[in-house]
């Protein structure tokens, strides 16, 4: 892998695109990541959420831990506090908590009931999840045809989908890490696959190499970094890959270090059952099949694991 490619979607969307799917395919196979532009998101509701999410994460620890606690709310928000996670558990790796916070939503995900401050929150996140599902829609047309599959092949999978919205908060750093403590350990995304947008700041993305070195994903105005999920790669028979990626610390000194980003996790239904789609099939599939529901709680709970 030398670069990540970034591919303007536009006249995908308008009337198809052969040579967009043909970057597109060849990403999805050698590096697992990609950037979108032409994607027709809407600006607007991408600065409301940044804007209303940093007013949440300002508030003071008390009123951000309220959101920590049961989730009974369906479609509800709920708050990982600082810390809390650790992605690197996922890989066997056993870190401190990642440096970040995090707000969590899902519209058939339970959560905390929603907050009243800052106004407008619940507002921002559902308008942005429904921007999410129609860029989502179009990715999946682009895989159906860089795989040969019909266009709508996937939709059945995500009539109930339990794809995932969450805003993520990493601080400045004003006191060092502990050793092997980053602002998000090294992993692999678990699902379809992920839309991100992220804020220009030090100590950003980074991805790895197949030969093992780390290169940062660059930073494009406007646009979407997309990457490959674990369950993709298992449909593809490991044929498309998904990616080892971190978030690493800002260099020291840097004064404006705070940054945020917004991961969109696409996930199909709960009962979805993933295995080798027929074009990948070749001498046999390497993957007994497995619904998502079983899939997706194998690796939170590792991500969750105590740490």
């Amino acid at each position: 892998m030398t670069e990540i490619p970034i591919i303007d979607i536009a006249r995908f969307r308008a009337s198809g695109d052969p040579a967009a799917v043909a970057v597109l395919e060849a990403a999805a196979t050698q590096s697992g990541f990609f950037l979108v532009t032409g994607h027709g998101v809407d600006p607007d509701v991408t600065a409301t959420l940044y804007r209303l999410s940093r007013a949440f994460f300002d508030l003071p620890a008390e009123t951000r831990a309220a959101l920590a606690g049961p989730a009974e709310t369906m479609g509800g928000l709920s708050y990982a506090p600082f810390t809390h996670e650790a992605l690197a558990a996922t890989r066997g790796e056993r870190t401190p908590g990642d440096l970040k916070h995090s707000l969590n939503f899902g519209a058939r995900l339970p959560g905390a009931p929603w907050p009243a401050v800052p106004a407008g929150l619940e507002t921002a996140f559902r308008a942005y999840f429904v921007q999410m599902e129609q860029l989502a829609a179009v990715l999946r047309r682009m895989f159906c045809a860089a795989i040969g599959l019909p266009p709508d092949h996937f939709e059945a999978d995500f009539t109930a989908h339990l794809s995932a919205l969450r805003v993520i908060d990493y601080p400045a750093q004003d006191v060092p890490p502990l050793p092997g403590q980053l602002r998000a350990g090294a992993h692999t995304d678990y699902g379809f696959m992920t839309i991100l947008r992220s804020e220009a700041a030090p100590g950003g993305l980074e991805v790895q190499t197949r030969s093992g070195y780390w290169v940062a994903v660059p930073n494009v105005e406007g646009a979407f970094v997309i990457n490959i999920g674990d369950a993709f790669m298992r449909w593809s028979n490991d044929t498309w890959v998904s990616t080892p990626h971190r978030v690493v610390n800002p260099p020291d000194g840097a004064s404006q270090s705070r940054r945020q980003s917004i991961p969109f996790f696409v996930n199909p239904n709960r009962e979805t059952i993933i295995e080798c789609l027929p074009p990948f099939r070749g001498a046999g599939s390497r993957f007994a099949p497995i619904s998502f529901e079983d899939y997706i709680a194998l690796k939170t709970q590792q991500a969750f694991a105590k740490h």
